[in-house]
């Protein structure tokens, strides 16, 4: 009987201590729509199926980067598609009114970061490395790493309640190799999800299939058919993954699921947030508990 009891008990109870698990705040900070998808989709989607809460930010509107359109039509095609992108990887979008190829890290633009950060509570914040080829992204990073000890100062941008505790900031990755390449200490698997990353990014169809394919002289070979311009964009932005990831990876899943990995985004701990312990990041990043 007092075996039954127990048995009873716990089916009443695990429910409901998986219910009260805690629930992560990711914000995801790009320069431009489509940023935010590529550099931490994966991880994103992954998130938010577990019921965490998952904020993508573009701080400028994307109204320069076309080879024909262009302005205030450009932008809010690019907005409309970054909301579609939102819905399809289930996160919420924020497109801020910055115009493309003209950001700057001013004090006006740290203070709205600070409080986009605040209002969602974040615990984790990825975006840019300063290093980097585009000057939004090299000023997006800039005004990330300018808010990383911001947001806890209590008499800065004051009318938003400055957070209990500061967020672990992270660097997304990118090819750049000068000053230093991306030190991946963070490496998570998202082979389960790369078709779901792939359909997400694709609400991007002016940027994915339209400015980017022209600048590199392949607009004449984009499918027409969204079967085939998904399975187009797979085999462009597929990337191999290098020694330093593949041994990130198998430090967080072990050896036989590290080494199996297909698909993964590699993050860097910026020192500018929280420096997290080993356990701290498995509590953050609940997926490779898995």
């Amino acid at each position: 009987m007092k075996k039954l009891m127990t048995f009873i008990l716990c089916l009443f109870l695990v429910p409901l201590f998986a219910n009260a698990q805690e629930k992560i705040n990711l914000v995801v900070i790009g320069a431009h729509p489509d940023d935010c998808d590529i550099d931490a989709g994966g991880t994103a989607i992954q998130f938010a199926r577990m019921g965490h809460k998952v904020l993508f930010v573009s701080l400028t509107n994307g109204d320069a980067g076309h080879h024909e359109k262009g302005g205030g039509a450009l932008a809010r095609i690019r907005r409309a598609e970054a909301q579609e992108a939102g819905k399809r990887f289930g996160v919420e979008y924020l497109v801020l009114d910055n115009h493309d190829g003209e950001l700057v890290p001013s004090l006006e633009n740290r203070l709205e970061l600070i409080r986009i950060i605040r209002r969602w509570n974040a615990d984790i914040v990825i975006g840019h490395r300063p290093n980097d080829y585009h000057p939004d992204h090299r000023y997006t990073a800039q005004l990330v790493q300018d808010a990383a000890f911001m947001v806890v100062v209590p008499n800065v941008a004051s009318d938003v309640p400055a957070l209990k505790k500061n967020p672990i900031f992270l660097y997304s990755h990118d090819r750049f190799q000068k000053p230093a390449p991306l030190k991946p200490d963070i490496a998570i698997d998202i082979t389960d999800v790369y078709e779901a990353k792939t359909y997400g990014m694709a609400a991007h169809e002016s940027q994915f299939f339209e400015w980017l394919p022209w600048l590199n002289g392949s607009l004449d070979r984009v499918p027409e058919t969204e079967k085939e311009r998904l399975k187009w964009l797979n085999a462009i932005r597929d990337q191999e993954i290098n020694d330093e990831a593949r041994t990130s990876l198998i430090k967080w899943y072990g050896p036989k699921k590290g080494k199996a990995v297909k698909k993964a985004e590699v993050f860097e701990i910026c020192e500018y947030g929280r420096y997290p312990s080993d356990d701290e990041i498995r509590r953050l990043f609940p997926m490779l508990k898995n």
